[in-house]
């Protein structure tokens, strides 16, 4: 034994925390990178946003000589707004009545006052407008629900004692307007009896909408019910047995609430009409619109256009003018360590968006040469795909291509579809030819259950059977998954609904 030296080349791969920062860069919604570059932006005094550019022009005659241009981002207003009444009968000599004498303009369509609110707003010789205006101004706040059940509340009870414990129940309800807290707990919390909680409850569940503060959905459906003088007892009936109506059990229905059929058709006509979540015309917030990452147009070659929407591609410059000023003051080597890590930082970060940017490019351009088929003849024509095929195409990791098609989503001629839309599982064909994608199937089986008559019902196996004759080879198993992917019923229930149907057309 005796120890000597060897030397050894070898190959590893080291995640650095840079690397994973920008594995989760890919992944990132544009939403979530926004934040994650103010919160970048915050720390490092390096980074600044590049503002685009105002490519208005200052002159006023300028504007005048071409048709006003909304500028992107830019809001129609504004624009209008720009060609005031002073400076076209600045640019013209003379004034917008004298330009169109025979239009009936604005007094005769609006009538007197509003045109006189109309040239007030939009700074047409108004002492006030030039205090600015908002078009926001003019457009009124939505009432949330709970503003508008606490101004019942303010009217239903004189009782201070009384409007607290109302008030307590209204907030316990949820987005749907139904009453999801514990009326013992209120009660307790209050310091009263259940009884006053539960004379409470019953006042406020005559507030308009009708049905919000139920405590389920039979009890909303009987409160609006209620409110039309139809809650007969063939209807309370009916309202008690609401798992037999999801199941369409219309026979024991019938025998239930002693109706015959034509009764019972006309109640579940009215049972439809009622609003199951009738909070939801308050919602207190508005959802979020989708933004595509991608955008897809056609070409006048006949090919596809892939470009990258820049609304969502965020702008982060590297402020080097700034770091030449304050490293030569820099007092120590802290300080120097300091601004070399921002400026690393901020180096990596451009980087790593362009790369980002880039890579979105690159797949979904790939997505749209493997997809061309269903872009120019619709869904049925959607291919069967898998990550790997994309990036084997495009010479990347399959666990890149993940991420990068993660809550990402690309505006197409036919709508706006997620990246993940596009792939599909495999099915094989019953002749030996191409593959069909599981969404070109499953639009199929809808197509086919759609177009069906009531004497003729389709089972499950009848659809595998024509399925197959179009070359199709699908197992019924995966047929009936595929309906009750869709909300379709059974052939049981929807031959016993269109019967019941076709009887009442009678």
């Amino acid at each position: 034994m005796a120890a000597k030296l060897q030397l050894r080349q070898s190959q590893s791969l080291v995640m650095t925390p840079q690397l994973m920062q920008s594995i989760r860069l890919l992944q990132f919604t544009h939403i979530e990178l926004e934040r994650f570059i103010d919160d970048e932006i915050e720390r490092n005094p390096l980074l600044e946003r590049a503002e685009p550019q105002d490519d208005a022009v200052s002159d006023q005659t300028q504007k005048i000589d071409a048709a006003p241009e909304i500028a992107p981002g830019g809001d129609w207003f504004e624009t209008e707004t720009a060609w005031s009444a002073e400076a076209i009968s600045e640019k013209l000599d003379t004034s917008l009545e004298n330009l169109f004498p025979d239009d009936p303009g604005t007094s005769e369509r609006l009538g007197p006052d509003l045109t006189a609110q109309w040239k007030s707003a939009s700074g047409n010789g108004s002492a006030s407008s030039s205090d600015g205006f908002d078009v926001a101004d003019m457009a009124a706040a939505a009432i949330t629900l709970r503003e508008h059940v606490g101004e019942q509340v303010a009217l239903a009870f004189a009782d201070p004692a009384a409007r607290l414990i109302a008030s307590e129940l209204a907030d316990g309800l949820d987005e749907a307007g139904y009453m999801r807290a514990d009326m013992a707990e209120i009660a307790a919390r209050l310091g009263t009896d259940r009884m006053a909680v539960t004379n409470a409850l019953a006042v406020c569940q005559t507030f308009e909408p009708a049905g919000i503060f139920a405590r389920d959905l039979a009890e909303c459906l009987s409160l609006q019910l209620a409110v039309r003088d139809r809650l007969d007892p063939a209807m309370k009936a009916l309202i008690a047995n609401l798992e037999l109506l999801a199941r369409r059990d219309f026979q024991t229905l019938k025998r239930i609430c002693g109706v015959d059929e034509e009764d019972l058709l006309d109640m579940l006509a009215e049972i439809r009409a009622l609003d199951p979540r009738p909070g939801m015309a308050f919602s207190g917030g508005a959802s979020d619109a989708i933004v595509a990452d991608v955008e897809v147009r056609a070409a006048n070659d006949g090919s596809w256009v892939v470009e990258l929407n820049s609304e969502t591609l965020p702008r982060v410059l590297v402020d080097h003018i700034y770091f030449a000023q304050v490293s030569p003051h820099a007092k120590n080597q802290t300080e120097k360590d300091f601004l070399a890590e921002c400026l690393q930082n901020a180096n990596w970060l451009t980087r790593s968006l362009d790369q980002r940017a880039k890579t979105i490019l690159k797949v979904a351009s790939e997505i749209v040469r493997q997809q061309d088929a269903f872009l120019v003849h619709g869904v049925r024509q959607l291919k069967p795909l898998n990550l790997r095929t994309v990036a084997d195409a495009i010479g990347m990791h399959e666990s890149t291509v993940s991420r990068v098609t993660a809550n990402k989503y690309m505006l197409t001629p036919r709508g706006v579809f997620e990246l993940r839309y596009f792939f599909t599982a495999s099915i094989a064909s019953s002749g030996g030819g191409d593959a069909h994608s599981s969404e070109a199937v499953r639009d199929r089986i809808k197509q086919l259950i759609d177009e069906e008559k009531p004497v003729d019902v389709l089972s499950d196996d009848a659809i595998v059977d024509m399925l197959r004759e179009s070359g199709v080879d699908i197992a019924r198993r995966t047929v009936a998954k595929y309906r009750e992917g869709m909300n379709i019923p059974s052939s049981v229930q929807r031959r016993r609904e269109k019967r019941a149907l076709a009887s009442a057309g009678r």
